[in-house]
């Protein structure tokens, strides 16, 4: 196995291990308390950070690290989670995946995460409290003569400067901070450690020596020093050295020495954390002797940490679109086969075709099955946009998600994922009010926003639905006559989803809208343009007050479909089965002229009529000639057509072959497909013809 193949295995997991991250966080969030989430949490990091050291990724596992730190104070229930803690580690999270993405396109993983390591370093010591609170290491700074980050002592360092003190040497406690407008701290910093270096010994500095080389502190550090100058000369010395803001040095005998060891110590256990000594880097990783919880904790959910052996591998995506190539081959060979067997008529060649047909339908579906993929795989990244958006947003957004474990086959997921995003990001910044404005209609002050998932048939439906102030039928239709999307006599017979429907047309986004309408239609015809070309419907239906719903259609499957095949004339069609309703026999004199459009009565309506030998330039067959003609009625959403064929073939499952790069795309026309007999049959697309 080459480097280039566990490169793909570390890509792979670190996603999967990013992912847990994130939707753990967010369940921690909703249960602060429960450190069952914090352990399953820290160890899924600690996994991140042996992957990235062990692959050479340093950056990424040395973030990795300071989250452990943290987290390791949570789940031993010496720090509280708070609402800043959640947003510096949610900035983690994000950082992360932005070094995992980095070493997807071929980089080295590498990014400028110091502000954010700082931060973490802060939580750690106690530097960082809620507004209005104090810190417990700062209170340890009043109560001492010294102030400055908290330094925590061993046994061994703090009996040296016992020791020294005996002895007759100095021994102080040493704040340096740098300027503001510093651009190298780490120089600063060496400059100071430096100096003091040659007229004494430095027992213990925080942040530790490597932290500082590696700017890993905000402005300041803070050292245990032992000396034979006097305080005031080692201050004056310090300060002399460019770009130093401050320098307080303290002179300590044995009685202030203990106090301020003892005033960390009570501070470190007020604000529940506790500093990690220099040591700890060359420890094993930080928990690693407490990985099952301590007695009279909460525990893990079982199904979190239960350790069922896999029963999956993994599968490149590119393997399985030669396996359903081959197929494909294999399908059209079966239709030929099939063609000579009921040609030929041989009993026993047509016993043996009859069973590879039925052993080709059973692997079929096992191909079919291995391309499916649960949406969650889309869904799953959506309660964290949603949290964030949220957030930013200054509103209280509930994400209902139903039927994630619903199946759709991989091309379709590929795609499918942004047009969702932005309905999501429409429903939360347009559709749900602001807090006031819910408060003032009566309604709870969390909005909510459905997210569902379904099998029906052949195809895949997800909504979005909101329990906002809906859309606004009469400004919509307003602007889009305004705009020219429709004349006054077309808005005049407008139902209220053809209405809504009006959201869809290309430029209808405008920033008027956005004051007027809520900002419906923002982009929504980009959102329907791709739907549209994975073969799917989109609707909207909204009740204003109430709430809106996007319906998004999908096809199962892009690649092998069940077909109606017809006869027009020479040609040959496939009409893919989920969009015909029916078939039937029209007679020549139901056919009338309504507004220059060609109408059939069609149950209680009438609905139009279209000719594919007119459409497809057929020049061998006029139905005109016909007293009765062969009709297919096809559906687009709820709207209705019927297209006139000469004879019907039969039902068969056909492969979806794309016309290549050397045809331009034709209207009504989705792709081809190779018949038993070795003809070129072009998949008709019912939804060109609909408008």
């Amino acid at each position: 196995m080459d480097m280039n193949q566990y490169l793909s295995m570390f890509i792979d997991e670190s996603n999967d291990h990013l992912q847990s991250l994130n939707e753990n966080m967010l369940e921690l969030e909703n249960r602060p308390d429960d450190l069952g989430i914090v352990q399953v949490i820290f160890r899924s990091a600690h996994t991140l950070k042996g992957m990235a050291a062990t692959m050479g990724f340093e950056d990424l596992s040395s973030l990795t690290h300071q989250m452990e730190n943290v987290l390791d104070l949570v789940r031993n229930d010496k720090l509280k989670m708070q609402d800043f803690i959640f947003d510096t580690l949610f900035q983690s999270l994000d950082a992360l995946q932005s070094m995992v993405q980095d070493i997807t396109q071929g980089g080295e993983g590498k990014e400028d995460v110091s502000s954010i390591v700082a931060s973490l370093q802060s939580i750690v010591r106690g530097d960082i409290a809620p507004s209005g609170q104090q810190s417990g290491a700062k209170a340890a700074d009043k109560a001492s003569s010294a102030s400055g980050a908290a330094i925590r002592l061993d046994e061994f360092q703090y009996s040296v400067l016992e020791q020294s003190i005996t002895e007759g040497h100095k021994v102080m406690y040493i704040e340096v901070a740098v300027r503001e407008d510093c651009q190298l701290k780490a120089a600063r910093a060496y400059l100071v450690f430096d100096l003091l270096e040659r007229y004494g010994e430095i027992v213990k500095s925080h942040p530790s020596v490597q932290e500082i080389e590696q700017e890993q502190f905000d402005r300041s550090f803070s050292l245990y020093y032992i000396t034979q100058k006097e305080a005031a000369e080692l201050q004056g010395m310090i300060m002399n050295l460019s770009e130093i803001d401050s320098a307080q040095v303290a002179l300590l005998d044995h009685e202030t020495l203990s106090q301020l060891d003892s005033g960390i110590k009570e501070a470190s256990v007020a604000v529940e954390a506790a500093e990690p000594t220099a040591n700890n880097a060359e420890k094993p990783a930080a928990g690693s002797k407490a990985a099952k919880p301590e007695e009279g904790k909460t525990s893990a959910r079982p199904s979190a940490v239960s350790a069922a052996p896999s029963r999956t591998i993994r599968v490149d995506i590119d393997r399985l679109d030669v396996l359903m190539n081959l197929f494909s081959e294999l399908l059209i060979d079966r239709s030929r086969l099939e063609q000579l067997a009921y040609e030929v008529k041989r009993s026993d060649l047509t016993e043996t075709v009859e069973h590879m047909s039925r052993v080709s339908s059973d692997l079929q579906n096992i191909v079919l099955k291995l391309r499916m993929v649960q949406i969650d795989s889309v869904f799953n990244r959506f309660p964290r946009m949603i949290r964030d958006l949220a957030k930013s947003l200054d509103k209280k957004i509930d994400l209902i998600i139903v039927g994630a474990e619903t199946e759709l086959d991989r091309t379709v997921i590929d795609e499918i994922g942004d047009p969702l995003v932005h309905l999501l990001r429409n429903a939360v910044d347009h559709g749900v009010e602001p807090l006031e404005e819910r408060i003032a209609a009566g309604k709870p002050e969390t909005g909510t926003v459905e997210l569902r998932a379904f099998h029906s048939g052949n195809h895949v439906f997800i909504e979005i639905e909101d329990d906002g102030h809906g859309i606004d039928r009469d400004k919509v239709l307003a602007k889009a006559l305004k705009n020219g999307v429709v004349t006054e006599s077309e808005a005049s017979t407008l139902t209220d989803e053809q209405v809504f429907m009006l959201l869809f047309a290309p430029g209808f986004s405008t920033a008027e809208v956005i004051s007027d309408i809520s900002g419906r239609g923002v982009g929504l015809d980009v959102v329907k343009t791709k739907i549209e070309s994975l073969s799917g419907v989109v609707s909207v239906d909204s009740k204003l007050g109430k709430g809106t719903k996007f319906s998004v259609q999908l096809p199962l499957t892009l690649s092998i479909i069940s077909a109606m095949l017809i006869k027009v004339g020479s040609e040959k069609y496939a009409i893919p089965l989920s969009s015909i309703v029916e078939t039937g026999l029209i007679r020549r004199e139901q056919i009338r002229k309504v507004h220059g459009y060609t109408m059939i009565p069609y149950r209680d309506s009438h609905i139009p009529l279209m000719s594919l030998a007119e459409l497809f330039d057929v020049r061998d067959f006029d139905e005109k000639s016909e007293e009765e003609t062969e009709i297919v009625v096809v559906r687009k959403g709820d709207r209705l057509a019927a297209l006139t064929v000469e004879d019907f073939i039969g039902q068969n499952e056909i492969v979806i072959k794309n016309l290549g790069k050397y045809l331009p795309p034709v209207q009504g026309v989705a792709g081809a497909t190779i018949l038993g007999d070795g003809q070129v049959a072009l998949i008709i697309d019912p939804n060109a013809f609909i408008k």
